[in-house]
């Protein structure tokens, strides 16, 4: 755990060397984050794990925001970063699959009603976790850590220095705002 501090602080100071050891001791942990989120995506999976986690990896390093203390800071901030990678690709694919600046044609059928929403319910969940942050900030951090980091409720209580329970009654409540925000 030290050792990871240490590498923060160095990266931080802009030290390249602690940047990519800082990278090398996180990868499998973020490889764990990005897989979580990514399978149950199915034909719907808009990136593949590795490809999310180098993604990450670069906004990270590149952003220059990052001013993580310790390891779980550092987690908490990556699943802020795949979250926004992930949205990301996603308005990059709607776009592309609605033609980008090409004319709009519109087609009576029925085939777009048996396609499964997983790009449009991320861009959902996303919108929703917009508004939710700024009512209640940490409800829409934990489900931004459940939902696009793959955190458990012990991971998540301990990144935010909360009790498990409180994790658990947030995400229930999370859970409902969100479901009302989504039905609107």
């Amino acid at each position: 755990m030290s050792e990871f501090g240490d590498l923060l602080s160095a990266m931080r100071e802009g030290d390249a060397q602690a940047r990519d050891a800082l990278f090398q001791a996180a990868y499998r942990d973020l490889h764990r984050l990005a897989h979580h989120r990514l399978r149950d995506g199915g034909r719907n999976v808009l990136l593949d794990t590795t490809a999310l986690v180098h993604e990450s990896y670069l906004r990270l390093v590149t952003g220059g925001q990052m001013r993580a203390e310790d390891r779980r800071a550092f987690f908490a901030y990556a699943s802020r970063v795949m979250r926004s990678v992930i949205v990301d690709a996603v308005r990059e694919r709607q776009a592309a699959r609605r033609g980008g600046d090409a004319a709009q044609i519109t087609l009576n059928t029925q085939v777009i009603a048996n396609l499964p929403g997983g790009a449009d319910q991320i861009l959902k969940v996303d919108e929703a976790l917009v508004e939710l942050a700024k009512a209640e900030p940490r409800l829409a951090a934990i489900v931004e850590m459940r939902y696009f980091g793959g955190y458990t409720d012990l991971e998540i209580a301990e990144a935010l220095e909360l009790t498990t329970r409180t994790v658990r009654r947030d995400w229930s409540k999370a859970r409902m705002l969100l479901s009302v925000a989504l039905k609107a």
